[in-house]
């Protein structure tokens, strides 16, 4: 005898899912993912160039949606600096004044930091602040930077 299948509009002894959200590009940026901040999402050129023609295609048509839905707006052209979170401490000169922070000897010859109104930084060892570092990522005339194989993506 065969069993017979279950019927499929009885309720589910498992819980739904949540419903699907309505900002989901907010929510994605919000979490902590590369190239976002909270102002901007930063896509290096370099690695969608070297994504697969079809994500290529699709990428350009939305960038082409946005930017008809947005022509009106005077766009500025942007320049991107690479930076991470770093120890205000670890920080060389140009990095310090790039943060407008400075480094100073006191009267004992111990190294302090100001800020831009040259107010000392209390605790700046464990002060951390967003600074300037050298890109890791290629730039585009680099040309194709090989992404990792798609099974360690899943």
């Amino acid at each position: 005898m065969t069993a017979m299948p279950s019927d499929p509009f009885a309720p589910s002894s498992s819980p739904a899912p949540p419903p699907a959200s309505s900002t989901p590009v907010r929510d994605y940026a919000d979490r902590p993912c590369p190239g976002a901040s909270t102002d901007y999402l930063v896509v290096p050129r370099s690695l969608a160039q070297s994504m697969p023609l079809r994500w290529q295609q699709v990428f350009v048509a939305l960038l082409a949606d946005l930017h008809d839905a947005y022509r009106q707006l005077d766009w500025p052209t942007y320049q991107v600096v690479a930076s991470r979170r770093e120890l205000l401490t670890d920080l060389d000169e140009e990095q310090l004044a790039f943060v407008g922070y400075v480094a100073d000897l006191d009267a004992d010859g111990g190294l302090i930091f100001r800020d831009a109104a040259e107010q000392p930084v209390p605790d700046a060892h464990a002060t951390r602040v967003l600074a300037p570092v050298t890109d890791p990522i290629p730039p585009a005339s680099a040309g194709r930077v090989e992404p990792r194989p798609a099974d360690d993506r899943i």
